[in-house]
């Protein structure tokens, strides 16, 4: 049996993606093939949850166990989340910002003999921005300027350590009577 999904953004309404996954596939493989179609860095958190019709958060799926009695996204097999058609899922990709992707069940069909599972079927709009930064992030370092004016009275770095008045000559350490007398 395959399980279809529409995903979209509050972001874009231009964006849509559909999805198709076996009955036996994960939220993890879920996770995966969104991560690899929206090009985002697989090192960022995220989250599954299951939601209302009004799309608030209820049970959540997490990437490895947190320990605060979640369920992994690995261990949640479609077949065993999915009992409903429109059953809504928000995925969260950006934590610091509550931002997430809306995902909605949308009915089954038969495999197709060839196809690989999971699969992006339709694919439109570009995809936000995994991570998107506070509007001051960024104007923190306007006020740094960098002179190109050279000061004429500092001494250049050869005048300091490089002028040969000061240069000793180095002993001979080919011959080690002369090492010696340097250390007495």
């Amino acid at each position: 049996m395959v399980y279809k999904f529409i995903v979209l953004s509050d972001e874009d309404e231009s964006f849509v993606r559909e999805f198709e996954f076996l009955e036996t596939q994960t939220l993890l493989d879920f996770h995966n093939l969104i991560q690899d179609e929206l090009e985002f860095d697989k090192s960022q958190m995220a989250s599954f949850f299951m939601a209302t019709e009004n799309w608030e958060k209820e049970e959540e799926f997490t990437l490895f166990d947190m320990g605060t009695g979640t369920s992994t996204m690995d261990v949640a097999v479609l077949e065993d989340i999915i009992f409903r058609k429109n059953q809504k899922l928000l995925y969260i990709f950006d934590f610091f910002n509550e931002r997430s992707l809306f995902v909605e069940y949308t009915g089954e069909s038969i495999d197709i003999e060839g196809r690989e599972y999971p699969s992006c079927t339709n694919s439109k709009g570009v995809p936000p921005k995994q991570v998107i930064f506070g509007g001051t992030t960024h104007k923190l370092y306007n006020n740094i300027v960098v002179s190109n004016d050279e000061d004429e009275d500092e001494p250049e770095v050869d005048d300091l350590f490089l002028n040969g008045d000061d240069e000793e000559p180095l002993p001979d350490f080919e011959n080690i009577e002369n090492l010696n007398e340097d250390e007495e």
